[in-house]
């Protein structure tokens, strides 16, 4: 009799184990789950009844003792989804297969904008304290040589885990900008007037800004080097907003055309001394390959692209049109 009341209460325990390997325990949508580094059984069991997953006096040892292939924790941030079982939680644990987390910049965004987009980025460590910095610049591998950081960060979609740094992911950045455009300087067409890659990049950024077009980029391209071969001015909106900084405020005056600062175009002979923005791979092949065309002119033609020119007369008469369409 006592054996087989033992061999009750063995299956009675048996039976609950199995219940409680399978019954799920994530009923949010979604969680996180961060597990230090070090962590062993004991230690387990108490991060997940602190996270609400596991309830005091479970069946949490025993069924280790069952299952130890289950007890290799792995440190890291692990996102849990609704419907996940016990058992599917330690199996994600095991797997070392850390949540994934993005973070966007922006074609033609500006090296101030991406301090706002780290500081919304979750679970992203922000380490540098100046982007100025010579630790800084150690740490990212940038060039002695280069002294202003604007445009030397490629504009894309990064992935990181939980506890990534900032620093990490513009040194991810910065070499693949700097990868592309040394591909794209070798590859550059041989008439064009740009005495280093740096230039060809400050190109890239000014037709980064003028058109998201994918179909113009080259066209846009013509224009500035067509006007740089000729010695006009390039006379780019987008580059007198950037030296206006903090003072711009969505409309651009006859006295900022007038004024001036070392990245007004309508100003200045050639090209502004830095990038305006981060430009896109496609705007940096354009660069290095744009359309041959006579085009020195071009303004909105009010449907979103642009109207080409090649004579003063012809650009006068677009400008007017797009006026009429913007009084309509």
């Amino acid at each position: 009799m006592v054996i087989i009341a033992l061999g009750a209460i063995a299956l009675h325990v048996m039976q609950n184990i199995r219940s409680f390997e399978n019954s799920v325990v994530v009923t949010q949508d979604e969680k996180l789950l961060t597990v230090p580094a070090g962590t062993g059984r004991v230690a387990m069991e108490q991060l997940l009844i602190k996270e609400k997953l596991l309830k005091e006096g479970s069946y949490f040892q025993i069924f280790l003792k069952i299952k130890p292939e289950l007890s290799q924790f792995k440190a890291g941030t692990y996102r849990l989804t609704k419907g996940m079982t016990l058992e599917d939680i330690l199996l994600l644990i095991e797997s070392g297969k850390e949540a994934q987390f993005t973070i966007r910049f922006i074609e033609g965004s500006k090296l101030s904008d991406w301090n706002a987009i780290f500081e919304q980025a979750p679970e992203l460590s922000i380490v540098s304290t100046s982007m100025d910095g010579e630790k800084f610049r150690q740490e990212v591998g940038i060039k002695p040589e280069i002294e202003n950081l604007e445009g030397w960060f490629a504009p894309d979609t990064y992935h990181y885990t939980a506890g990534t740094s900032d620093v990490a992911i513009l040194k991810r950045a910065y070499q693949q900008m700097n990868k592309t455009l040394e591909e794209e300087w070798i590859k550059r067409d041989s008439d064009l007037p740009y005495n280093s890659a740096y230039e060809m990049l400050i190109m890239a950024s000014i037709i980064e800004k003028e058109t998201a077009i994918e179909a113009e980029r080259t066209k846009v391209a013509s224009v500035f080097i067509n006007r740089l071969k000729k010695n006009m001015r390039l006379q780019t909106d987008p580059t007198v907003i950037y030296g206006l900084g903090d003072k711009y405020r969505g409309t651009i005056y006859r006295s900022d055309l007038n004024g001036y600062t070392p990245y007004n175009t309508y100003q200045i002979d050639g090209l502004p001394p830095t990038p305006i923005a981060m430009p896109s791979v496609a705007s940096i092949k354009a660069a290095a390959h744009p359309a041959d065309t006579r085009y020195l002119y071009f303004v909105a033609d009010g449907t979103g692209g642009h109207k080409f020119s090649t004579t003063l007369t012809e650009h006068n008469k677009a400008v007017a049109q797009y006026r009429r369409l913007q009084q309509r």
